[in-house]
Order: C-alpha cells, then sequence, then structure tokens
C-alpha cells in the first residue's frame, strides 16, 4: 500500500482541503398529501481531509446549476476551501444501468470545465483522480456506504418529500460526525472519545449539553469549603 497523499495529513482548519462525490438517485415524494408524483434525487457528499467531518447536501437534479447551488451552499456554511478532489468519471464506466445518468454528467468534459471555472474564480483547484485509480475515492466511497446505509434503515422502501430527505440528511450528518476517531486520553477510565465533530463545534454534535453546576451552586447557596 503506497503512502497517502500530503494533503491527507497536513493539519488544517476542516474542510480547507475536501474530496466530493455523488449518490443517488433517490426517489422522492414531489409533495405530502396524496400525490404520487415522483422525482429523482440525489446526494452530494463532502468529505474533510484533515478531519473526516462530512458535510451532506440534497441535489435535486443532475445539472451542473444545481451542483453549483449545493457547493455554494457548503462553502457558505463551512467556509471557503483551496483544494477538491473527485474522481475522474472513466472510472464509472462498468456502471450499473440506473447510475449511468450520474456518471455520465461527471463524465461530461463541459460539465467540468464550467465548475473549473467557476471555481477558478474563487482560487480553488479541482483534483481529479487517474483513471482506473478506484483506491484513490476510499474516503468519499466510504462516506456514502456509511450515509446509505442509515437511509435505508431510517427510510426502507419509503418515499419522502424532498424538505424530509433534507432533514434527514441532516440528521444523517449529525450522527456521522459525532462517530468516535480515538480515545481522547490514555487514561482506561475516560470514556471520550475524539469526533469530527469537535472540530466543527468543539464537541459531539449528538451528545446532550451539560448543565453548569457553578451558577447552579451559586444560585442555591451551596459553597466549597468549611
Amino acid at each position: 500500500m503506497g503512502d497517502l497523499p500530503a494533503a491527507r495529513l497536513t493539519p488544517t482548519r476542516p474542510f480547507l482541503r475536501c474530496g466530493v462525490d455523488y449518490a443517488g438517485p433517490f426517489v422522492l415524494r414531489a409533495m405530502t398529501g396524496r400525490c404520487k408524483v415522483t422525482f429523482k434525487g440525489y446526494l452530494a457528499i463532502f468529505v474533510c481531509f484533515s478531519t473526516r467531518a462530512l458535510h451532506l447536501e440534497a441535489v435535486s437534479s443532475l445539472s451542473t446549476e444545481a451542483f453549483m447551488a449545493a457547493f455554494k451552499r457548503f462553502i457558505s456554511r463551512r467556509g471557503r476551501c483551496t483544494d477538491i478532489y473527485s474522481d475522474c468519471g472513466t472510472n464509472f464506466r462498468g456502471a450499473a444501468a440506473e447510475l449511468k445518468e450520474l456518471f455520465g454528467l461527471m463524465r461530461d468534459p463541459a460539465h467540468n470545465d464550467q465548475i473549473a471555472t467557476e471555481l477558478s474564480k474563487d482560487q480553488i483547484q479541482w483534483h481529479f483522480n487517474p483513471p482506473g485509480a478506484l483506491n484513490f475515492g476510499g474516503l468519499w466511497e466510504a462516506g456514502v456506504k456509511s450515509v446509505k446505509f442509515h437511509l435505508h434503515r431510517v427510510l426502507g422502501e419509503s418515499r419522502i418529500t424532498f424538505e424530509e430527505f433534507t432533514t434527514v440528511l441532516a440528521q444523517i450528518e449529525a450522527c456521522l460526525n459525532s462517530r468516535p476517531l480515538t480515545p481522547m486520553s490514555v487514561d482506561p477510565s475516560d470514556l471520550t472519545a475524539l469526533t469530527p465533530g469537535h472540530f466543527l463545534i468543539g464537541g459531539s454534535l449528538m451528545a446532550v449539553p451539560e448543565s453548569d453546576w457553578n451558577s447552579t451552586l451559586l444560585a442555591t447557596g451551596c459553597h466549597g469549603g468549611s
């Protein structure tokens, strides 16, 4: 196994360097009620190289405009990045028939050129993995696998609206960003773990906030000492 690239080992702020991938399609309902009109929805997943944090965006269509809108939402909440990595479209030539539309977009030179031009305005570099090097995208492929695992467990065969889909993705994002990365200390009695959420908000996103006992003691008149 070769060495990891320097972009994965250099400490940076969250999402300064990240990978991006698409997943789907997911069948969604057009509206609530008895309406049976359905359409396809997709998922754009952004993975931070340094913290392994995930950012999930629901995408309504396979178009350059839809992806750029998702990307602008991403950098508006996570900050501008310097480098983005993704698979090369030629990696997907053996894909299943239902995914050919998705992979066709990623192989489209006009789509890639337009995105590269838009990103260059913000001095963001887009890096494509070498053709046939599927192992280069293991970081975001693992993220897609984790997201799909939770989606299938939560939704099953249910068809939800785009708003509900966005909500579920946000909850899955919080769950995956609360996964343990490493113990916080070598003390065997210390059960806390470092999570991607610690780099985003200073703690686990799923943890119940702790009470401020100092203010409680002052309010009740309880003080330490004699």
